[in-house]
């Protein structure tokens, strides 16, 4: 069971690992050196355990120790208990949640094992801002795809607020990062899978035309700004569209995602 230590300083050590967590670059270069990632909020943290990471640590407001009892009764790492407005000084904003955890990172799954079985996966390049990629996780899971391939400089899917965005989702569908950006599309496509770009290219096609008549899918997704490069445009079997009016020509891409998961869902 977790032993509960009460703490009163904001410099207290032992908080490390919750400090600045709205220096996005500092908590990236910190989680990535000592091997963590945090959970925010009793569902969140609910959600990692079940998932089987373990704790380093939790950082808790009082009145949210009954409610996440069962979790820290199953863990034995420390969970430090400090007021609410401690909290806010040691993290840089305002938790509101109450509850925090500081779980221990796993070594990325291979890129065969995250397929194996897999019949529906979305493919994301480049797309660098966290909320985006929670949102994306989350729409995929909602929809029943089966896994989610990352890009190199795709954003990290359990830094905090992607994990808080997606809901947890991150730790209940498999991914991992792409070893090989050049020729991802063909391996893919090896593997038995039709790539599916969404983009505006001269031969796309209406998102519910593309994946017709398709049994393994898997749909590729580009970045923020200037959408898929143009080698993964060119090596994807084919390439859609979302129909759309009054002059728009594009989505968010997690509201793009949403739309081309419910459509591919119902081929």
């Amino acid at each position: 069971m977790a032993q509960l230590i009460e703490i009163t300083a904001a410099d207290d050590p032992r908080l490390a690992d919750y400090r600045d967590l709205r220096d996005v670059e500092l908590r990236k270069s910190i989680e990535a050196e000592e091997g963590l990632f945090l959970a925010e909020g009793e569902k969140v943290v609910r959600r990692a355990a079940a998932a089987g990471f373990e704790a380093r640590s939790f950082l808790m407001a009082p009145r949210w120790l009954d409610g996440l009892n069962e979790v820290l009764s199953a863990s034995p790492a420390p969970c430090y208990v400090v007021s609410e407005k401690l909290a806010e000084e040691v993290t840089g904003f305002h938790v509101h949640r109450g509850a925090l955890a500081s779980m221990r990172r796993r070594p990325l799954p291979t890129v065969a094992s995250v397929l194996a079985g897999a019949r529906s996966v979305l493919v994301l390049e480049d797309i660098v801002d966290h909320t985006n990629v929670g949102a994306i996780f989350r729409c995929g899971a909602a929809l029943g795809f089966d896994a989610v391939l990352l890009a190199p400089r795709c954003a990290d899917p359990l830094y905090r607020r992607s994990i808080k965005v997606a809901m947890g989702t991150v730790f209940s569908v498999p991914w991992t990062r792409l070893d090989d950006w050049y020729d991802a599309l063909p391996m893919l496509g090896a593997a038995g899978f039709t790539t599916i770009a969404l983009t505006l290219a001269a031969d796309s096609v209406a998102i519910e035309e593309a994946v017709t008549g398709v049994d393994r899918v898997a749909l590729v997704l580009g970045s923020e700004g200037h959408g898929l490069s143009e080698r993964w445009e060119r090596t994807a079997d084919r390439r859609a569209i979302i129909p759309m009016h009054a002059g728009v020509d594009s989505l968010n891409v997690a509201a793009a995602t949403a739309v081309a998961c419910y459509v591919t869902a119902r081929r």
